[in-house]
């Protein structure tokens, strides 16, 4: 199929064109759509371009309009002009593809919507694709989109969650008028995948003739205030938020982290450092443990305690080690030989007291360490005691 995408440059455009490159180059192949061309249309493309993409194209997004015009007239020449331009093209050349138009939940013209000069040039744009598909025999799929969001969004423009992202990711202030303002939500993955199931025959319509993204959420502009706070402030408590997957959270994580300024992609963790080695704490959860990486000097012994409730593994990624356990009240010592040239993972028993060995004169011993429960300094669940007596 070649597919024209105009408005390419735009938020949806460039995450659409992204998605069907890698289609149609092979890279994605969890579609069964087979993909030949892909003609990026924008502003500043040549305008005879226009009719040649019209001439071959197999289906149409258009996704050109204008979201914040100098001047009012400008939303009806640009949602509703370049439309009928479009439209023109396609029916000169007799191409009666199917065609997408992406409209707004705004062109609904009630409630707060009632007086927009937006809304109303996204209105003419409906009425003027409903027609031409019904005089030419042509499938048309309008998509009144509600708030977007996702990576790639411009902020300081036309969505909260890509100005709040933004500028709490550069520590700059938000402003919110009222936190119960709910919000309904798009996710910009989800609306992808929506239009691609378009092209193979399966949007998602309701009754009153209009497309939809059938995945959605309502969310308060507080709690999106308040999870992105959580968010910047994981490299300074290492706590990692609830993310479950398919979640408005795991969605928004992913966006907030595309707005990250370069000077905060990476950043430092606390090393515990003595003459054995290193202890750092990497990442921490609330409900499933933290991870550390343990790096023991030569010949060094760490260890030599034990826990009641608290378990761990020990997975020893780079050098040799001895990892040995032993119960509680007993004399039994079970042992483990391990390298990071053969990734294993063991466990430290509740009731064991263990330790690790590196076994190496010369080399560092470097071991990922995670445990079931953070440690709290208050309750530590923690008793030396040496493996071997």
């Amino acid at each position: 199929m070649k597919i024209l995408v105009t408005g390419a440059k735009g938020f949806v455009g460039k995450n659409l064109c992204a998605a069907l490159k890698n289609i149609r180059d092979g890279k994605d192949r969890t579609h069964s759509v087979s993909i030949e061309d892909v003609f990026e249309y924008d502003i500043d493309t040549d305008p005879t371009l226009l009719n040649e993409y019209c001439k071959i194209s197999d289906f149409v997004f258009n996704l050109a309009g204008v979201n914040r015009p100098k001047d009012n007239i400008e939303f009806m020449n640009g949602n509703f002009g370049f439309a009928e331009t479009l439209l023109n093209a396609l029916e000169k050349y007799g191409n009666k593809c199917p065609i997408m138009l992406s409209s707004s939940i705004q062109a609904t013209l009630d409630g707060r919507f009632a007086n927009s000069e937006y809304g109303k040039s996204k209105k003419a744009g409906e009425e003027l694709f409903f027609e031409y598909g019904k005089r030419r025999g042509v499938k048309v799929l309008v998509y009144r989109f509600p708030n977007l969001f996702g990576k790639w969004c411009k902020p300081n423009y036309n969505s909260v969650v890509a100005t709040f992202c933004n500028n709490i990711a550069k520590d700059l202030p938000i402003q919110i008028n009222n936190r119960e303002t709910e919000l309904e939500l798009v996710y910009i993955d989800d609306l992808i995948e929506e239009l691609i199931s378009a092209i193979n025959g399966k949007e998602h319509t309701n009754k009153n003739g209009y497309c939809y993204v059938p995945l959605a959420y309502k969310i308060t502009l507080g709690t999106i205030a308040d999870l992105l706070q959580t968010f910047h402030n994981q490299p300074q408590t290492l706590i990692m938020s609830e993310i479950p997957n398919g979640s408005f959270e795991k969605k928004l994580y992913s966006t907030y982290l595309s707005y990250l300024p370069k000077e905060k992609v990476k950043f430092s963790l606390k090393m515990n450092i003595d003459e054995r080695g290193s202890f750092t704490e990497l990442l921490k959860t609330s409900n499933c443990g933290q991870f550390s990486v343990n790096v023991c000097k030569p010949n060094v012994t760490k260890g030599e305690h034990w826990h009641n409730s608290k378990w761990e593994f020990f997975i020893v990624v780079s050098g040799k080690a001895l990892i040995q356990e032993r119960k509680i009240g007993t004399d039994e010592v079970i042992e483990f030989k391990v390298s990071g040239n053969k990734i294993e993972a063991v466990h430290m028993l509740p009731g064991y007291t263990h330790n690790i060995i590196n076994l190496s004169q010369t080399e560092d011993l470097v071991t990922l360490m995670w445990a079931n429960e953070l440690f709290e300094h208050e309750h530590p669940d923690t008793f030396f005691e040496k493996v071997v007596q």
